[in-house]
Order: C-alpha cells, then sequence, then structure tokens
C-alpha cells in the first residue's frame, strides 16, 4: 500500500495537492488527527486499499504535537509511509491569506498577526520537512504545474525504485528549495542574445543545437555526467525514492531547459526513471 501524509505550511497548497493525488486514483482523507494515523493505517489494510493519502497539519491545534510520536510508532510496527511536504516563501503565503482572507490556524496564538503566523507554524513543522520523502515548493508554480509535479511523483510511486526528476527554473524567479541538487548553467554562452533564438525555448531544436553545440556545453556536461553517475547510484543505495536535479540559469527558458532534456534523456538511455519539469518557461510571455 501506498500510504502518504501529506502536511507542509498553511496555504502552500496542499488542499489542490490531494486533488490532485484524488485524481490519480489515491483514497484522500483531510485534516486528520495523527493519533488517528495508525489505526487509519490498519483500517486501509483490511479494505485493501492501494493507495491512500492524509492531510494532517496544525489545523489540528494541540493534537498535532503528537505526530513525531505517531511517525515513531508507525515505523516501529513496520508501517511504510512516505511524507510529501508543502511550502512556500513567506510573500506568497502572507498574499494568499489576504486575497483569500482565511484565518491562519496559529493567529490565535499570535495575536493576530499573519507574519508572526507564518513564521511559528515554519518553526513549528522544520523538524518534519527534514523527515519527508518529497518537498515540493509552490512558491511560483501554477495549479496546473502542481498537479503534474504530484503525478510525475506518484503515478509510478508503486513500482519501487529512484525516480530522477530533472527541473529546469531561472534563478532571476528564485531557486527551488525541494531541489536535492542545484546546477547553474548561467556560465555557458546565452541564445537569448541571438535574436532570432530570443523568443524560443530549450524544447525547441535551434536552442537546443546552439546550446549543446557550444564547446563550452560539451565540456560542463561531459563533467555534469560523469558527477550525477557517480551520484544516483548513492541516493538510491540510501533508499531515497525522488531526486530533484534542478538546472538553472537566468531566465529559465533557454540554457537550463536544453540542459535539464538532455540530462533527462542521459538518465533514460541507462533505463533509469527519469522525468522533466520547466518551471520558469512559460515566465516572461508578453
Amino acid at each position: 500500500m501506498d500510504f502518504v501524509i501529506v502536511t507542509g505550511l498553511s496555504g502552500s497548497g496542499k488542499s489542490r495537492a490531494v486533488d490532485a493525488l484524488e485524481d490519480i486514483g489515491f483514497f484522500c482523507v483531510d485534516n486528520m488527527p495523527p493519533s488517528f494515523l495508525a489505526k487509519f493505517y490498519d483500517l486501509c489494510v483490511e479494505e485493501k486499499l492501494q493507495q491512500v493519502a492524509v492531510v494532517t497539519d496544525t489545523r489540528g491545534g494541540y493534537l498535532f504535537h503528537g505526530l513525531a510520536d505517531t511517525l515513531q510508532t508507525l515505523s516501529a510496527n513496520h508501517m511504510a509511509y512516505k511524507i510529501l511536504f508543502l511550502e512556500c516563501s513567506d510573500q506568497v503565503l502572507y498574499n494568499r491569506f489576504k486575497e483569500t482572507r482565511r484565518k491562519h490556524p496559529l493567529m490565535d496564538d499570535c495575536e493576530g498577526s499573519i507574519r508572526a503566523s507564518v513564521k511559528k507554524e515554519r518553526e513549528l513543522l522544520e523538524p518534519l520537512r527534514g523527515r519527508a520523502d518529497y518537498i515540493i515548493d509552490t512558491t511560483g508554480t501554477s495549479p496546473a504545474q502542481l498537479k503534474e509535479r504530484i503525478v510525475e511523483l506518484f503515478l509510478g510511486d508503486s513500482v519501487r525504485g529512484l525516480t530522477i526528476h530533472c527541473m529546469s527554473f531561472g534563478f532571476k524567479y528564485g531557486a527551488p528549495t525541494e531541489a536535492d541538487l542545484v546546477i547553474d548553467v548561467r556560465c555557458l554562452p546565452n541564445p537569448f542574445y541571438i535574436e532570432s533564438l530570443k523568443p524560443l525555448t530549450g524544447l525547441q531544436m535551434p536552442v537546443y543545437d546552439y546550446v549543446m553545440g557550444q564547446e563550452q556545453t560539451k565540456g560542463f556536461m561531459t563533467r555534469l555526467l560523469d558527477l550525477v553517475d557517480y551520484l544516483v547510484p548513492l541516493y538510491s543505495d540510501e533508499g531515497k525514492s525522488s531526486l530533484v536535479i534542478a538546472i538553472g540559469c537566468t531566465g529559465g527558458k533557454h540554457r537550463s531547459v536544453a540542459i535539464a532534456e538532455a540530462l533527462c534523456r542521459h538518465f533514460t538511455e541507462q533505463n533509469l526513471k527519469a522525468t522533466t519539469m520547466h518551471r520558469d518557461i512559460q515566465k516572461g510571455k508578453q
């Protein structure tokens, strides 16, 4: 059984994540007190459920503080689970609560201050974030991109093993915090300054061929592939099920996209499970 515990910062998109999980066949339950998890797990086994997702977060008030003990109980009883943790930048969280006019779960404890509530919640959840199997930062992510990310993570999760996610992004929009490895390719020649290539992306052959055809890129790729070929087996041996390699250029449209595509192709040629996601490829369009 795939048993996923969904948690994270309030306003980070947990509801949308659960909607996406439900769309791909997960049985989902929202706002479950941690003390119920072990009994609910047994019930799911009895009912022969194959994919289950449960949301537990600070809305549970004092009940949520028992989550660490509950996770220890699950592990001690060999109840396999994964933790999906969603987060977001402070400013975006402030804006989301302002736009929706929803009350933050910790606001009463923080004298009505949304900023203090977000800060306190982040500190409270930091140990749980450190235990997470999957971390998704929704700061620059649209609902469609979040759903795509969820599908990539969990559609193949019943087949155990490492899945490598090659993500392109633009540093001007911030580095993805869920990345396990961040590779900066701003040192490579930039197609942005070539008039005919500027409106295109790294998914289109003129840009891809330009980036990959540069002598600097050829030397860079030789060293990058040596690095990842050494690291991936180490992550796999540690039991990691998802590895996010983020490739960043300035705007996330040209160099990072081409390199992410090449990296994904390299992995698939070795019969490894690999996907691509281009976080910022649509940004900056008029």
